[in-house]
């Protein structure tokens, strides 16, 4: 029977580089930002009115994670109306568009 020679693998360029921004990240921590004309709800300021895909709301208040809000219009069907209208708690780093209802 014969033995195959133990090959040590090199270390590449690329898993050299891998190795180190996943380090940087660590190191860091993540940071994201929000779309293009688009602001996270923790960016806000309370009393402000945002749009977040069918929904249109106003921010009452925040937690450390979560953002609490009044559904004052929705575009869903009429049947589930009653789910999304009046107050709900939406993540913090939700992207919405803020309204200005003076312009």
């Amino acid at each position: 029977m014969t033995q195959k020679p133990h090959i040590k693998r090199q270390r590449t360029a690329r898993s050299a580089k891998i190795k180190a921004l996943v380090k940087k990240a660590l190191k860091n921590g993540f940071k994201s930002k929000p779309a293009k004309g688009k602001k996270y709800l923790k960016d806000l300021s309370i009393g402000s009115i945002f749009k977040v895909f069918r929904l249109t709301g106003i921010l009452i208040g925040t937690t450390p994670t979560a953002a609490k809000v009044i559904i004052i219009d929705s575009k869903f069907n009429d049947n589930d109306n009653d789910y999304y209208l009046g107050k709900q708690s939406i993540g913090l780093e939700t992207e919405v568009v803020e309204v200005n209802l003076g312009d």
